[in-house]
């Protein structure tokens, strides 16, 4: 392929290996999809929408497959897993699909409805585990490289830690998911696999670049430096250091430009 390159030479994610990539149809999953893909591996996306999915592998120019699926479904991601055993080793999960809910915990109609709370931890927090677990079990069954098995990356927030207002079961999801990444990673060092979590600051996202642009620039206020909203592919580059560098496990990595969010 034109334009190919190894850059993982050594890795769990050298040419030939498969990467399961949850939420890979758009934003800081395709960009990831896209750099593996350049690398050699082959990207296998999931997600709920069969068009963003279409349109995903367009812009992989066809290196990869699509299944369409729900994170917080076990029959779902297994489907998914299967068809990434078919194309190779599974060595490598980044955990991308996540949603969001803005509410206030009591607003002008009541409390917020137990539901949309439920329905935020499903995807971002219990779909986490959900796909960590099943990818796991298909990990361990592989041959260690250079002493590893396979590595996962989950997508948090700063939110995790800052939670601003409206956010109470975005910011609640996603600290639960800084809050398993130590025990995950304990729980399977045995196995020979990483877990590490990266905490996004604000990023060019299809839902931030449909934001107003006066909400944008009030929100690129608050980085300290570089002043911008982070580019996809800067969140890939980092997944694809964790991938390569072995010491980094049951971490979780703040990717902010130094941001720490208001309360409003």
């Amino acid at each position: 392929m034109t334009g190919q390159r190894r850059v993982l030479d050594g890795s769990l994610a050298e040419a030939g290996s498969v990467a399961l990539i949850p939420g890979g149809t758009s934003g800081l999953g395709l960009a990831t999809a896209k750099r593996l893909a350049d690398g050699g591996v082959f990207p296998v996306l999931l997600g709920r929408s069969p068009e963003r999915g279409k349109l995903a592998l367009e812009h992989l120019d066809g290196r990869g497959a699509f299944v369409p699926a729900d994170v917080a479904d076990e029959q779902g991601v297994n489907a998914a897993l299967d068809v990434a055993e078919r194309h190779g080793p599974l060595r490598v999960v980044v955990n991308c699909a996540g949603t969001a809910h803005a509410a206030r915990t009591v607003g002008r109609d009541g409390p917020m409805p137990l539901r949309d709370f439920q329905a935020v931890m499903a995807t971002d927090l219990v779909g986490t585990f959900n796909v960590t677990r099943l990818a796991a079990e298909r990990m361990a069954r592989l041959d260690p490289v250079d002493g590893q098995r396979g590595v996962v990356v989950n997508c948090a927030s700063v939110a995790a830690y800052e939670g601003q207002v409206g956010q109470v079961a975005y910011a609640a999801a996603k600290a639960g998911v800084v809050g398993m990444t130590l025990p995950l990673a304990r729980d399977l060092a045995g196995l020979r696999i990483r877990v590490v979590t990266v905490a996004p600051g604000l990023f060019e996202t299809p839902l931030t670049l449909a934001a107003p642009a006066e909400l944008r620039e009030q929100f690129q206020a608050h980085v300290p430096h570089p002043r911008r909203f982070g580019r996809p592919s800067e969140f890939a580059a980092l997944v694809e250091h964790i991938i390569a560098n072995p010491m980094l496990n049951g971490e979780t990595v703040r990717l902010d430009a130094a941001l720490r969010l208001p309360a409003r």
